[in-house]
């Protein structure tokens, strides 16, 4: 296994729409690997393929507190439960060090492929929803800074840039 790179906004590849796995090959089962671990060692509670620059539909959570339950989800969808949303606080690998409050659907259907390509569907709510959720939106090119206002994602931006010209 391997820790991969993790892409940090304002990258521009973390806006390419990921395509879907046309097929679970063992190539997707390594990448599926590499991105728990990374997502523990980072830490976090989940990381989307976009995250690590490959741009395909899969994403790894587990928002357990002793990183017992990965789950990976290969071309994942999902459907609202119920219409009521609530404000959760949000951080991201991509955007390290800040965190935002996001209006998000509390419960959801999930259907997405499995490691061995078999369909399956689960029902989340709560943090393990929203951690969904966020990581369906990096599949599809967005960020949780997108919904929030331009002056505090300008000022996110600015304070990114500055710490990655540090490092340069």
């Amino acid at each position: 296994m391997a820790l991969l790179p993790i892409l940090e906004f304002p990258d521009p590849r973390l806006r390419t729409i990921a395509k879907p796995v046309s097929e679970v090959t063992e190539a997707i089962r390594q990448l599926a690997k590499d991105m728990l671990e990374t997502m523990y060692a980072a830490p976090g509670i989940g990381l989307a393929a976009t995250q690590v620059d490959h741009h395909i539909r899969m994403l790894v959570v587990d928002v357990s507190e002793d990183q017992s339950q990965p789950q990976v989800l290969i071309n994942p969808t999902f459907e609202p439960l119920s219409a009521e949303t609530k404000p959760y606080d949000e951080g991201c690998l991509s955007v390290p060090g800040f965190y935002e409050s996001v209006e998000r659907t509390d419960a959801i259907r999930v259907s997405a492929l499995d490691l061995q390509g078999q369909p399956q569907t689960l029902d989340a709510d709560g943090l393990l929803s929203v951690c969904i959720q966020h990581e369906i939106d990096h599949l599809d090119g967005k960020l949780f800074v997108d919904y929030i206002s331009a002056l505090k994602r300008n000022r996110i931006k600015a304070k990114l840039e500055k710490l990655h010209k540090s490092r340069a």
